[in-house]
């Protein structure tokens, strides 16, 4: 994900070198010239049919393999890819500390080949992944696996200590770790949104978002999607472009309670409102909307007056953003105050 982040793919493409995504999934995004739509399984808005007609587009294969067949056109592919690569560059769950090895989790074997076959090995990895010690890797392997995809632990774990050493026939001539930081200490400095860097990925809180579910990861237009991407996201890239990604949440709070490493996520969402409103990211007219809102719930009178249609003229003339993707703001004729009066005659 994080060769997502900085458009790895679009800046080697931009330099006429050729990058082949290894990942079932991430291939057939690719394939497709679409981003990721989940952090765990990419392509999981795809039916087979789908990547079947994507696949007999793009690489000229029947259009009605099954998924089986489909797999073994990629894996014929790819296979030839790892062993011509002259860099293979794969992320890392987790940075150990006290080894100075990088651990990677897996389902495919695709990132182990990626670091075998290739010369030179490159590991781009978030500073936020580091874990103390080798023991750690007894705690969160497991974690990592069953929040994220329901297993007692994942097919391929790999901890990869450096380059092929003399004694050695497999791995790679040179190794490097890029340790990325991309506003990740930003956020590491705030006491509050710095929790958000315990997340390991899982992608459960996407999985149980209600928001998530019914839009869709493509709908976010960020790299992180669902809860932890709407939470990570203004803080990386910045309020003024993303702090919508905040709003748009029910605050429900599945997310914190299905966290695998128990970040406060409805919480931190909160907080970045709250955040944006300081840094005076809001439009003068929805700031005065407030005010007067403010205004009219502490005084009675105030919220009595012009009901029905003339509450209905003035709110929806004024709320012009609201109307954009809804339908027009509908006040009864009586407060329920007013109708209580009316009961008891008081």
């Amino acid at each position: 994900m994080v060769t997502e982040e900085i458009k790895l793919n679009e800046f080697l493409g931009e330099h006429r070198i050729e990058s082949i995504e290894t990942d079932l999934g991430e291939y057939i995004q690719q394939l497709d010239e679409e981003p990721p739509y989940h952090i765990v399984t990419p392509a999981m808005h795809k039916s087979k049919e789908d990547v079947a007609k994507l696949f007999s587009a793009k690489l000229g294969t029947a259009p009605n393999l099954s998924p089986q067949q489909l797999t073994l056109v990629a894996r014929d592919i790819l296979r030839k890819k790892y062993t011509a690569a002259e860099v293979g560059v794969t992320g890392a769950n987790f940075i150990i500390s006290d080894t100075g090895s990088v651990a990677v989790t897996e389902n495919e074997g695709n990132a182990r080949l990626s670091c075998a076959f290739p010369k030179v090995h490159i590991v781009v990895v978030g500073i936020e992944k580091v874990i103390p010690s080798l023991k750690d890797l007894g705690l969160f392997w497991p974690l990592l696996s069953t929040y994220g995809t329901g297993q007692k632990i994942t097919v391929y774990n790999s901890i990869i200590s450096g380059p092929r050493q003399p004694n050695e026939t497999d791995g790679p001539e040179e190794m490097y770790v890029i340790l990325l930081d991309n506003g990740r200490t930003s956020i590491l400095q705030n006491p509050v949104q710095r929790e958000s860097l315990y997340c390991i990925r899982c992608g459960a809180c996407l999985n149980v978002c209600p928001v998530y579910k019914n839009i869709g990861g493509h709908t976010y237009g960020t790299t992180y999607s669902g809860p932890i991407g709407s939470v990570i996201t203004p803080n990386l890239k910045g309020q003024e472009d993303f702090k919508h990604l905040s709003y748009a949440s029910s605050l429900c709070g599945a997310c914190t309670q299905v966290c695998s490493v128990k970040i406060n996520l409805h919480e931190l969402l909160l907080d970045n409102r709250k955040a944006s409103v300081q840094e005076g990211q809001h439009a003068f007219a929805e700031n005065m909307a407030w005010k007067i809102w403010k205004l009219s719930s502490l005084k009675r009178s105030i919220m009595n007056l012009g009901n029905g249609n003339i509450k209905n003229k003035i709110v929806n003339s004024i709320f012009k953003g609201w109307k954009a993707n809804r339908s027009e703001l509908d006040f009864s004729k009586k407060t329920f105050n007013e109708m209580w009066m009316d009961r008891f005659k008081r």
